[in-house]
């Protein structure tokens, strides 16, 4: 699967999916990155990319 070039309104969709899938306890948490890559047919590289991304500037819904 290619990297995609995702807008920071589409990493931020990615980020918020995730740490829903996360905030359910239903899946490892390597589980969620596979799942939300999948989803957003995207690479898990991207997904790891997004969540530090996402952690580091206090997106929704951490804020």
């Amino acid at each position: 699967m290619s990297a995609k070039t995702l807008t920071v309104q589409q990493r931020k969709s990615i980020f918020h999916a995730l740490v829903e899938v996360q905030d359910t306890h239903t899946v490892t948490i390597l589980d969620s990155k596979k799942e939300i890559a999948s989803r957003f047919q995207i690479t898990k590289e991207q997904v790891d990319l997004i969540e530090r991304e996402g952690l580091a500037k206090d997106w929704p819904p951490l804020a």
